[in-house]
């Protein structure tokens, strides 16, 4: 497996920011090459959406399911725990949105992914660690910026 791990601190209070990282379907505006599907939408455990990643025949399809749904509170963190069910990607990934002072969050998001070709996926490792982890990073800052400029406006 690869595990890599992208942290976000964001100016934005954390229902804020936890409604914006849970919204699914957002993160085709954030994540290059990909459009978001979703299958079913439970608010919570039991949501599923697909990712489809690419381009073209290079195209691949990333089945995710929400497992684990606790919404964060002022004073606690919360929590989404998703699992990749697809052909191409195997394993999982943790949200956490954390409350810090001043009206702040950080974000954290880790994935654990292996690709079904158990070869390729050992090949291929170190590269994913690292391409994962800068990509995940500009998905957050993207998603940061987002919801910031919608603090400013509201304010």
């Amino acid at each position: 497996m690869a595990r890599f791990t992208a942290t976000r601190e964001v100016a934005a209070p954390v229902e804020a920011v936890w409604a914006r990282v849970t919204d699914w379907a957002a993160h085709g505006r954030w994540v290059p090459m990909t459009t978001m599907t979703i299958t079913r939408d439970t608010g919570g455990v039991g949501t599923t959406f697909t990712g489809r990643s690419g381009v073209g025949p290079a195209a691949f399809d990333d089945p995710l399911e929400v497992v684990r749904w606790e919404p964060p509170t002022a004073a606690r963190a919360g929590t989404a725990g998703l699992v990749h069910r697809g052909r191409v990607v195997l394993g999982t990934a943790e949200v956490q949105v954390v409350p810090l002072p001043g009206g702040r969050s950080r974000v954290r998001w880790t994935e654990d992914l292996a690709l079904v070709d158990r070869r390729l996926s050992r090949a291929i490792t170190l590269p994913l660690v690292v391409g994962g982890r800068a990509s995940f990073a500009l998905v957050l800052a993207r998603m940061a910026r987002e919801v910031e400029a919608e603090q400013l406006r509201a304010a």
